[in-house]
């Protein structure tokens, strides 16, 4: 039986379709790169999107569903073997998914131009294609344990599902699929970040001498998922309700503390990992802004901080570990890295001066200079063998 290391030298095909991260984690950058840039243009000009989704509708879709989703998929590609022991997805499988995940983005963008049902089933098919693929894998590895990540990506599925309904038959601005899919993407991070930022910070923090270290998982942890659960769960289900607010307040102190105990300020030294753990703050800042409004809006903490910022870090450094490079951050990667937390905490501070519309195109600006610059120097790594 090959091992992974032949089989990947056995492949003969493009870089780019060795490993699911390199195909995906490269969309998903030029996506959100060119996605802002014509939202800002089309808002700009006034100028009507061919899609059957208002512009609002689509703008929100395009990041939550088509540039997440993207991520998603190159990260779960990646760890899933590591998970599993299993050899990784390669080669036409990763075509397959990757070329459906091109042909929703289109569909969507012209979907004026078809029937209406065709753009969300070609959108669907991808989340559960890519939940079909990782089941498999999950399952012949009988790596019981991790089947709740799959949940997750069935989550985003269904919410998904909701947000073309809603769509469809009037607006999903504000409804049940843009609630259900943010809320879905931060329990992700919450989980897959309790896992991935104290251990990539102990490994760092033990290699610089003797200093406190990030605290091993606990039941504090699992309180404090717990409490998050409860209070995305209630905001999904009615946003108003007075205990959303209750449960934000709690759900914010407790990810403060979980993120206090991982040991963040001793990584300063290397933006690899601080930036894990300024993208994670963005959690408990989200739950102060659900605990400080009525919950009917969408925290931009988390639909620009936690889906721009951690993303944005889980990609580069990704990247450069499962593509043999050295885990250091070079003056472009930190730039990105300035760029997306400062588009982030422009987008927050304009929820609360509205008629400031500069801070919104700024904003804009920034998020489209970070992922075109990760798009352009992260192409390389990803398209190309090293040498």
């Amino acid at each position: 039986m090959q091992t992974t290391s032949e089989r990947r030298r056995a492949y003969k095909g493009p870089v780019l379709f060795s490993h699911g991260f390199r195909v995906f984690f490269l969309l998903a950058g030029i996506w959100a790169a060119l996605a802002m840039t014509l939202w800002v243009v089309f808002l700009a000009t006034g100028t009507e999107i061919p899609s059957r989704m208002i512009g609002a509708d689509w703008h929100m879709h395009e990041m939550v569903f088509g540039y997440s989703s993207a991520v998603i998929a190159g990260f779960l590609l990646t760890a899933v073997p590591n998970w599993t022991g299993r050899l990784p997805v390669l080669g036409w499988p990763v075509v397959g998914l990757s070329s459906i995940w091109v042909a929703g983005r289109v569909a969507i963008f012209v979907s004026q131009w078809l029937p209406a049902f065709v753009a969300p089933l070609i959108d669907s098919a991808f989340l559960i294609v890519l939940a079909a693929v990782l089941a498999r894998e999950i399952v012949a590895g009988k790596n019981w344990r991790n089947l709740k990540v799959l949940g997750v990506v069935a989550l985003l599925a269904i919410s998904n599902g909701i947000f073309h309904f809603e769509a469809l038959t009037g607006s999903a601005y504000g409804g049940y699929g843009i609630r259900f899919g943010v809320g879905t993407i931060v329990f992700l991070i919450i989980l897959i970040g309790g896992r991935v930022i104290p251990s990539f910070t102990r490994n760092w923090l033990a290699r610089q001498g003797p200093g406190r270290l990030p605290t091993p998982v606990n039941r504090f942890d699992t309180l404090a998922i717990g409490i998050a659960i409860a209070a995305l769960l209630i905001w999904v289900i009615t946003p108003e309700f007075i205990g959303t607010r209750i449960l934000g307040a709690l759900a914010a102190v407790a990810h403060a503390v979980r993120l206090a105990r991982w040991a963040g300020w001793r990584t300063i030294n290397e933006p690899l990992v601080t930036i894990l753990h300024i993208g994670y703050a963005f959690v408990p800042l989200g739950f102060v802004l659900l605990a400080l409004t009525d919950g009917t809006q969408i925290p931009h903490a988390w639909m620009v901080g936690v889906i721009g910022v951690v993303t944005m870090a889980m990609m580069t450094r990704v990247s450069l570990g499962h593509s043999g490079r050295p885990l250091a951050s070079t003056k472009p990667i930190v730039a990105t890295y300035g760029a997306v937390i400062l588009a982030a905490l422009l987008r927050i501070t304009s929820e609360f001066l509205p008629t400031q519309t500069h801070l919104l195109y700024t904003s804009a600006t920034l998020w489209i200079a970070a992922f075109a610059g990760f798009a352009i120097v992260y192409y390389p790594i990803l398209a190309k063998p090293r040498v």
